[in-house]
């Protein structure tokens, strides 16, 4: 599955984590993706969207 959101195009972001020492390895921040049924140009199509632009309803689901 695409980690990329649809609408957005959120995608995963790289950071560090931290110990207690301060020793930072690297680590990969992925998004809240979905796959759903959606209408895109009055044609149904799976697609993947981030649930931030899932909630603001930025696309209509089908059901």
């Amino acid at each position: 599955m695409s980690s990329k959101c649809f609408v957005c195009g959120k995608g995963a972001m790289v950071g560090n984590h931290v110990s207690h020492s301060h020793k930072k390895t690297k680590r990969v921040f992925k998004p809240n993706i979905h796959k759903i049924k959606a209408e895109i140009g009055g044609k149904v199509k799976k697609i993947n969207i981030c649930s931030r632009c899932f909630r603001a309803n930025k696309v209509k689901k089908v059901v």
